[in-house]
């Protein structure tokens, strides 16, 4: 049997939760790595000296480590619910952009001496945006869940878990329900699986085989 890639991954990460979700949903089995951002493991750094997740590396030493390239490499090889054909790159920049820099701010006032209160305002606009785009159809893209969806739904995960009652009393019905359903799927489940930080020897864990 041919060698599965390898994905360094740390569980709560937003990037590497969607690079997690694509892979699920595309069935590219990969043997996953959990790392402890406080220890990263010297294989994932040699490889990929940058030091942060996800990191995927395929068996003939190519090494992706930007979460959307991997992926869209998971969805080429492919893609049973059309995900690629629900993308929106330019909403997908407006997330890994402005949405994230108000998020990091708002999440952690105290590290980055910012304003929260103004950055949960700014990242509030983001988040009325998405809203009326999820009256359209349900999802960012239309009816079915898209690269765009899972794109974005750990970033607004992540927002939303920073004052969960602030969140909850915002009138954004369209998108609570989006990311209540999102949450509660058994492909979310399955990419959150939970690991201890693994080391050299470990037994590899088979990712597509928890779906």
């Amino acid at each position: 049997m041919p060698a599965d890639p390898v994905l360094y991954s740390f569980r709560r990460c937003p990037y590497a939760m969607r690079a997690r979700l694509a892979l699920l949903v595309s069935g590219a089995a990969c043997a996953l790595r959990e790392v402890k951002l406080s220890a990263k493991p010297a294989a994932m750094l040699e490889v990929s000296p940058k030091g942060t997740v996800p990191v995927l590396v395929l068996p003939d030493g190519t090494v992706i480590d930007q979460s959307l390239d991997i992926m869209r490499w998971a969805l080429q090889r492919n893609d049973p619910e059309g995900w690629l054909a629900r993308d929106d790159a330019a909403l997908i920049a407006g997330n890994d952009g402005p949405f994230k820099h108000d998020l990091d701010r708002y999440k952690y006032p105290e590290r980055l001496g910012s304003d929260a209160l103004a950055h949960r305002e700014s990242g509030l606009t983001f988040l009325r945006e998405l809203d009326a785009r999820l009256e359209q159809g349900g999802q960012l893209c239309g009816e079915a869940r898209g690269l765009a969806d899972a794109a974005i739904m750990p970033f607004v995960r992540q927002f939303a878990a920073t004052d969960p009652d602030w969140f909850a009393a915002q009138p954004l019905p369209f998108l609570h329900k989006w990311l209540g359903d999102h949450l509660a799927s058994p492909l979310f489940a399955a990419a959150m699986l939970r690991l201890a930080p693994w080391q050299p020897g470990d037994e590899q864990i088979r990712f597509a085989e928890t779906l």
